[in-house]
């Protein structure tokens, strides 16, 4: 039980700290709210857990079929390593997080503005031929969404994996719980024309978020460096 409350926790909290970057997702769900209110968070998570759960059973199929657990340990020190840079980056890009008129890039779908630049993405987005498809292209088509599920999410997941798959189950679920509530927050909060948080506690909220993931990348290449040796 304490090992499936670890992994619930975790799973938020990493969910939470990807979800807190403005980026496509939270354009898309920004401008979709204008139009279908509080609705378009969960049509654009569900977009966004479909390719999440592909994510998720590539990674396992892969690691009941192929890895070993030396193999998952190497792939954990990698993972790791990515997280304290993905924790390094979002301290880096606090302050420019914060201050991003973020109701204006999202009105005005200018994509390029986050994480992603794409003239795929942003014709398919403009207009909407749907918030669960808005969900898909913008996870899909982030380079940051994949390589994060590649590197650092995929070792986390294994190492709740080795730890039996009901461990893995609460992670993404206490994931998706924070996918999802981060969402519907931001779309009910911009359907009535207000902002989820002002810009100062946005700030704050990376700066912290941005130091555990390099806290968490670091223990995680520290938990897992007996292989090394």
């Amino acid at each position: 039980m304490i090992e499936l409350t670890k992994a619930l926790i975790l799973g938020f909290t990493v969910g939470i700290s990807a979800a807190i970057i403005p980026g496509p997702m939270m354009f898309a769900t920004i401008g979709a709210s204008f139009q279908k209110g509080w609705r378009a968070g969960p049509s654009i998570f569900l977009g966004h857990a479909l390719v999440e759960l592909v994510f998720f059973v590539l990674i396992l199929i892969g690691a009941s079929s192929f890895f070993g657990k030396s193999v998952i340990s190497y792939l954990a020190i990698t993972g790791g390593l990515m997280m304290v840079v993905f924790g390094l980056v979002m301290i880096k890009k606090a302050k420019e997080a914060s201050t991003m008129d973020i109701s204006i890039s999202a009105s005005s779908m200018n994509l390029s503005s986050g994480l992603v630049s794409s003239g795929i993405m942003t014709s398919a987005l403009n207009p909407f031929s749907g918030t669960v498809s808005a969900g898909i292209i913008t996870s899909a088509l982030n380079p940051f969404f994949v390589a994060w599920w590649l590197t650092a999410g995929s070792a986390i997941l294994l190492q709740e994996y080795l730890t039996g798959i009901f461990a893995v189950i609460a992670f993404i679920i206490g994931h998706w719980a924070a996918d999802l509530g981060f969402l519907v927050a931001v779309s009910s909060s911009f359907s009535r024309g207000t902002e989820i948080i002002s810009q100062p506690t946005h700030e704050k909220l990376v700066y912290i978020c941005g130091g555990f993931m390099a806290c968490f990348g670091l223990w995680f290449m520290i938990n897992n460096n007996n292989i090394l040796q």
